[in-house]
């Protein structure tokens, strides 16, 4: 991953708000080597990936780069930036499906199916939507990440935009970065939600499980999702809800996570499930049900307001019926596209 870039320069890369990792140096790390601290904090990588990163100048303290020898003071704030592993460099064109919802030459709309990972990682270097979109779109390959400016996790499903020139790319990312872009999804939750509300909670990494992100982390990003609850309905006689949740920031799992923390966990989510009733485990549904519906953004080109609308996947459709739900619960376009209409006015 490259390092993020500022607002003035040329091109900017990927925005992802995940892409660095911040470290608080105690008072008592005083006199300690930065390279034995990073170490000691960040034993996932080797020390001479570490080293390799601190003198590519992928690592700050207080916002400044330094040599691996630094004598830390305590107190200091540390930010990591993971570099690409050789492994990352090895993407090439697949004969992916993709289902494309709009093209033009500069940008290019995708509504992924659950099970497919958006970026080439560990344990994952094929069969990616990356993979997916080089083989379709070639030009694409002189672009970072091939375009790709923001991502949906494995298996949440719906829209995503990706840039097909440098120009396209620095627009949509400096429109994630002032949170203009338009990101709405459709999430089926445990508990009997109430009929709106905000939640302002900051995400970061789970400190004791790496592989999942905790809400109101002190060391987490400030994030806050709005939502609105567009039905209700039970499994088994445990209450359950559709809900609409509007992004207005994008930290890693972050619906899946504050909707868990209210104590309103995704039905079928395979990680944030201890808020769950005892009958979710007898549910025929094995991913979160989570779906990106609509999109709305600023065309780089022309600078109009688009707005693309996919209702969810077949699998989502087929649940409604066990959730005593049926599909008229679901959106419709037109009163979609007012709502989104009324937000751009205010």
């Amino acid at each position: 991953m490259a390092l993020p870039q500022t607002p003035d320069s040329n091109p900017i890369d990927y925005i992802d708000e995940e892409d660095f990792i911040s470290l608080d140096i105690p008072l008592e790390m005083a006199g300690e080597r930065l390279d034995k601290i990073l170490a000691s904090a960040l034993p996932d990588y080797s020390r001479n990936r570490l080293k390799t990163w601190v003198e590519a100048g992928a690592v700050m303290v207080d916002g400044k780069v330094t040599k691996a020898r630094y004598l830390l003071r305590g107190g200091e704030s540390v930010k990591v930036f993971p570099q690409e592993m050789p492994e990352q460099f090895a993407f090439s064109p697949e004969d992916i499906p993709l289902d494309v919802v709009f093209e033009d030459e500069s940008i290019i709309v995708i509504n992924k199916p659950p099970g497919l990972v958006v970026h080439p990682a560990a344990g994952n270097w094929s069969g990616t939507l990356l993979n997916g979109l080089l083989f379709r779109f070639p030009e694409l390959k002189s672009l970072p990440r091939a375009g790709i400016v923001h991502r949906l996790d494995k298996d949440t499903s719906g829209l995503m935009v990706v840039a097909r020139t440098s120009q396209a790319q620095t627009s949509l990312v400096r429109q994630l970065q002032d949170r203009t872009v338009g990101r709405r999804y459709l999430a089926w939750v445990w508990g009997d939600a109430p009929s709106q509300g905000k939640v302002l909670a900051s995400v970061g990494r789970d400190q004791r499980d790496r592989l999942k992100m905790s809400a109101g982390s002190p060391q987490g990003k400030p994030a806050a999702t709005v939502f609105r609850r567009l039905a209700k309905g039970v499994f088994n006689e445990a209450p359950l809800a559709l809900l609409e949740c509007r992004l207005e920031t994008g930290r890693t799992h972050q619906i899946r996570v504050h909707l868990e923390s209210l104590g309103f966990p995704l039905l079928g989510d395979p990680v944030y499930r201890k808020k769950n009733p005892g009958v979710a485990k007898t549910l025929p549904f094995e991913r979160q049900a989570l779906h990106a519906y609509a999109l709305s953004l600023q065309h780089p080109l022309n600078h109009d307001w688009v707005t693309w609308f996919r209702l969810p996947p077949l699998d989502l459709l087929e649940l409604l019926p066990h959730l005593a739900m049926g599909a008229d619960v679901l959106p419709k376009e037109e009163v979609l596209l007012a709502s989104i209409e009324n937000d751009h006015k205010s």
